[in-house]
């Protein structure tokens, strides 16, 4: 999806070109609807609207699952907001089984080991979404957004594991306005970006740049493909910020990808 600007593009057409490829996977699956997890951010608060345009309220569960360090007020976000649209939630905290890892692996939390829990939090959230999705004959939903998955920005096998992808053509930018214009709340849509995989955790401490120059850095490098000095000069970054984006793309691929296999046919 290349634009002249990440913020400025067409909400119905976009909104008709994700309701009719969500409908077309599910129906082509067999599956009797979709599970969501949803966290009172903006990504999943988009990915549950335009679900509800697609296949109705009735056949989506939405999951919540918190932890001891999630915000009070993304629980409630999540729930309101699948209140609004009808939607069925559970409450699944994820604390007592993230506990029995840490005591079966033997994990010491320290401040500067914080990724290895961190991606184990983020796998159990799969595992219970593929365990609902199971129980009911459901397709689970990725909420990944093209912003992070470009620069691999998920925890494979954890928020990165899915059965289809609705909204990973869309710039985090893009995300929000389309959120608002589908009715989420400004507070949800505008909401600090946060994969609550460790208390304070923010994405901005760990993007190589803000999202709104990130998305500008992405769209010229990826959909224009033009050089990393030119786009520093016309985003008004540093070249140093545009290489780690053009690294942190190249060095992701395999997050992208499915496993690669020796083959023997």
């Amino acid at each position: 999806m290349a634009l002249d600007e990440t913020s400025f593009f067409d909400f119905d057409l976009t909104v008709g070109e994700i309701v009719a490829f969500t409908r077309k996977t599910v129906g082509s699956s067999g599956a009797n609807g979709v599970v969501i997890g949803l966290s009172g951010g903006v990504d999943s608060s988009l990915v549950l609207a335009l679900c509800v345009k697609a296949i109705g309220a009735q056949k989506i569960l939405g999951l919540i699952m918190p932890t001891e360090f999630t915000p009070a007020n993304d629980v409630e976000d999540a729930k309101e907001l699948a209140s609004s649209f009808g939607v069925r939630t559970e409450i699944v905290s994820i604390d007592p089984i993230a506990e029995a890892f840490v005591k079966t692996l033997g994990v010491v939390k320290t401040p500067t080991k914080k990724t290895p829990l961190a991606n184990i939090l983020a796998r159990i959230r799969m595992i219970v979404l593929y365990y609902y999705a199971n129980l009911s004959g459901y397709l689970v939903v990725g909420t990944g957004d093209r912003s992070e998955v470009l620069i691999g920005y998920f925890t494979k096998y954890g928020d990165g594991g899915a059965d289809f992808l609705p909204i990973s053509h869309l710039y985090k930018t893009q995300v929000r306005l389309l959120a608002k214009h589908l009715g989420v709340p400004e507070r949800i849509a505008y909401k600090p970006s946060s994969p609550q995989l460790y208390p304070g955790h923010k994405a901005t401490d760990e993007i190589p740049i803000e999202y709104e120059k990130l998305d500008l850095v992405e769209a010229r490098l990826f959909d224009r493909h033009e050089s990393i000095e030119k786009v520093a000069e016309e985003v008004g970054v540093s070249q140093d910020v545009v290489a780690e984006v053009a690294r942190r793309f190249e060095s992701t691929k395999h997050k992208r990808e499915c496993a690669a296999m020796m083959k023997s046919w």
